[in-house]
């Protein structure tokens, strides 16, 4: 499948740390050269080279030699020559005299152009570092328009950004000591719009000093809501009293996409990434106190246009299926957020109790595990955990007595309430045929149920603890009043693959301390999700399949992380699930279940204006009080429109 990169907003980047010969000019361009190109194939948009490696970053006293100056500029011409027929931007370091004075300066070229040169601003002079011996800060030049070889008027200044017209890429450039700063430039460049920096280093090897290094860059990358590419001079540079890292970093708003560390190997060194432009731009949109520490600077912006890239795979490490999955660490995160959040609201209460409904699907048992989890932090018996199994006309053996199992086991008190006849009572006060399986049927159970929470609730002094999860908010697949109501939705932020990602942790953990409950654990991840809400057929097994009616939840987590976390189009969502989702399922079948979920999301609005307090968990939340708010009657068609 070719994809095109700038059609939904990628920029591919790619980073070196070529093999290279003190002062052999010549042997570095050609080096250099080779990564350009190996580059070029991989239809990259940019390609970042190290500080000063048109020379060596550890020339020393050389760098006053006019003759290794001459043929550096000879170097820099020579790519420049060769970069006429290449549609890439090219990043490298060399050293600049202009005013008399040396600069350690960033060149940026494009298509046989020279669209700016970069000084250097903040100039090591501690420790191993020495620069100022050569060197002259940014802050200190003197023209801001320079004349290079056959070039004239070329931007001279640190505060340059390269804006590409075709994916919105805008680049700002800082160079090694920059990053180190208590405000680095590119603080200031992200500002005025670039969403992409990179940093020509020489960074040396030390123990401790990569771990360190790599988190200035995501951090810095997160700080700014913006992609940072990095690239270390290497272990070719002159060993007489340091070694160098040749560490390449690309990360995108806090996370590594692709990383090479300090290695003895002679292999090509470099790395890749697709730096999504779109959602960082989008990601900046929200955060809405992002421009609050603006500060008037004078930026030069040079426009250019790349030609669209059509590549076979995007080079991305967060594009999978599973969106939500999370690892051990972090589901002990999650549990203890749900526990802790459970804690306040019942210390705030008084209460003493709880009730909750106990189906024997996935959401009510993982709201059962954080109510008994809770009361042993409060040290409360568990017998005062009220969980009320409620037997219907669809209720099936295999989950009720999954239920049942499930709550004896944790020693809670278990109340049983078949609602079969007050439900027929109710048909019968409504004028309702019991023969006729319609959404009055199905709903009539629902609402009984939660009728009788509320109300054992009451006799208990106590609240209600709600079971739905965040992709049911999301599809709108609960009834009104009826298990879209409770006193408190322990499960609101958890999406429905993340609850069986932690219900499989959790089998694991009591294997160890309780084999029957990770026995009933692991019956209840494999029974299909159903509301139990038809009769069963004839030999007692479901026929009310959850999935089968509006698609599996793995897709529409998938459909609602994108949308809601970046607000992405329709149609670059489906190019991410057909990509993450391939072998799974067709093209034309998530196609489907997209317009599924746009539909039911749309659709579905005024069941999440209503919705009980619940806690967040993760980056995404339906709350209509903190995280999403939304008119009811919002029209879908220009969603569904996209990728008709």
């Amino acid at each position: 499948m070719d994809i095109n990169l700038s059609e939904y907003g990628f920029f591919r980047v790619a980073a070196s740390a070529p093999q290279l010969k003190v002062a052999d000019i010549e042997y570095n361009i050609n080096n250099i050269k080779r990564d350009i190109r190996v580059a070029c194939e991989k239809e990259a948009n940019l390609i970042l080279f190290p500080e000063l490696c048109i020379t060596g970053y550890t020339v020393g006293d050389l760098f006053f030699q006019e003759s290794l100056l001459k043929e550096a500029y000879k170097g820099i011409d020579e790519i420049i020559q060769s970069s006429k027929s290449l549609d890439i931007i090219i990043v490298l370091g060399s050293q600049f005299l202009v005013d008399n004075r040396l600069y350690n300066c960033a060149f940026i070229i494009h298509k046989g152009n020279i669209l700016g040169i970069i000084p250097k601003t903040h100039i090591p002079n501690y420790n191993e570092f020495y620069e100022k011996r050569y060197f002259e800060s940014s802050t200190n030049k003197i023209s801001k328009k320079v004349d290079f070889l056959n070039f004239k008027d070329i931007p001279f200044d640190s505060n340059i950004l390269i804006e590409d017209e075709t994916t919105g890429a805008i680049i700002g450039t800082e160079i090694c000591e920059d990053l180190w700063t208590p405000i680095p430039p590119s603080s200031y460049h992200s500002l005025y719009s670039a969403n992409i920096i990179v940093n020509l280093s020489a960074s040396n090897e030390l123990i401790g000093k990569s771990e360190y290094r790599k988190s200035l860059v995501e951090s810095q990358s997160a700080r700014t809501i913006g992609a940072y590419v990095y690239a270390s001079a290497s272990r070719y540079e002159s060993t007489s009293d340091t070694i160098f890292s040749g560490h390449l970093l690309i990360s995108e708003n806090g996370k590594t996409m692709d990383e090479k560390e300090f290695t003895l190997a002679n292999d090509t060194r470099l790395v890749f990434a697709d730096i999504d432009v779109e959602r960082l731009k989008n990601e900046r949109i929200r955060r809405n106190s992002y421009m609050e520490n603006f500060v008037e600077l004078e930026y030069i912006k040079v426009k250019i246009q790349t030609h669209p890239k059509l590549v076979g795979r995007l080079l991305r490490n967060d594009i999978k299926a599973n969106i939500f999955a999370s690892d051990n660490k972090s589901i002990q995160k999650i549990i203890d957020i749900q526990t802790g959040a459970l804690m306040k609201r019942m210390e705030h209460i008084s209460a003493k109790h709880i009730v909750l409904g106990i189906s024997g699907g996935l959401d009510s048992t993982l709201a059962l595990l954080i109510a008994v989890n809770t009361f042993k932090h409060l040290s409360l018996p568990l017998k005062n955990i009220i969980a009320v199994t409620m037997p219907g006309f669809g209720t099936g053996d295999r989950t009720y007595n999954n239920a049942i199992k499930l709550i004896n086991e944790l020693s809670c008190t278990l109340k049983e309430i078949s609602i079969k006849k007050s439900v027929l009572q109710h048909f019968e006060d409504i004028g309702h045929d019991k023969n006729n399986f319609d959404i009055v049927y199905e709903n009539s159970q629902a609402r009984e149920r939660t009728q009788i929470l509320m109300d054992i609730a009451n006799q208990y002094n106590t609240i209600v603890l709600g079971t739905g999860n965040l992709s049911e908010i999301a599809l709108g697949w609960c009834t009104y009043n009826a298990d879209h109501m409770s006193m408190y939705g322990i499960n609101s932020g958890v999406p429905k693959s993340l609850v069986k990602n932690i219900l499989s942790s959790l089998k694991e953990s009591f294997k160890n301390t309780n084999e029957e409950i990770s026995k009933v654990l692991e019956d209840i991840l494999d029974t299909p999700i159903s509301p139990e809400l038809l009769p069963t057929s004839d030999n007692g097994e479901m026929i009310q399949k959850t999935e089968n009616l509006i698609g599996n939840y793995e897709l529409h987590d998938f459909f609602l992380y994108f949308f809601l976390r970046y607000g992405f189009t329709p149609k670059k969502i489906l190019l991410l699930a057909s990509i993450s989702f391939d072998g799974i399922y067709r093209k034309e079948e998530i196609k489907k279940w997209l317009k599924v979920f746009l539909t039911r999301f749309f659709n579905n609005q005024f069941k999440r204006n209503c919705v009980p307090d619940g806690i967040k968990i993760g980056s995404i939340s339906l709350s209509p009080r903190s995280d999403w708010r939304m008119p009811s009657e919002a029209i879908v068609k220009l969603w569904i429109k996209e990728i008709e």
